[in-house]
């Protein structure tokens, strides 16, 4: 998580339930997560606990420097999720299938498709999870960690 102290590190992944704050994958089926700054430090955003969180990799490039995006809905410029504050399953839900996450909100339709969190990959990799019965869908209906 570059820059940010190991301590630090670890108690923000726990408290992130070792997942992506944005597409809810896990660090042990991607290989790791990257720290995350909710408001970037090129827009005055720190390196403290309040500010960061954890994400994918895809997710993390994606965002980049971003904090708004445009709701394809409204057309209306909207915050991106804050994985800290924001409540996941207020803004988003999974399809029927489990391989696309589903805007439910100007904010929740503006980070799915600011951080392209549908695309190919990312859905393949879905669709292997439903099946080996490891999706956080699956995690969400067996009482893990609330989300």
């Amino acid at each position: 998580m570059g820059r940010v102290p190991k301590h630090l590190r670890e108690r923000v992944l726990k408290q992130a339930g070792y997942r992506c704050g944005y597409c809810l994958s896990h660090e042990r089926w991607i290989g790791g997560l990257t720290a995350e700054h909710i408001i970037p430090q090129s827009a005055g955003g720190t390196s403290d606990e309040e500010n960061l969180w954890v994400a994918c990799r895809r997710c993390n490039e994606a965002k980049g420097n971003m904090t708004h995006a445009v709701d394809p809905k409204t057309r209306h410029l909207a915050r991106l999720f804050n994985p800290r504050k924001d409540n996941w399953s207020m803004h988003f839900a999974w399809s029927e299938d489990g391989t696309r996450i589903i805007g439910l909100t100007a904010r929740g339709r503006a980070t799915v498709g600011a951080l392209r969190i549908n695309d190919e990959k990312r859905m393949e990799w879905r669709k292997l999870w439903v099946e080996k019965g490891v999706h956080p869908r699956q995690e969400m209906r067996e009482g893990g960690d609330s989300l």
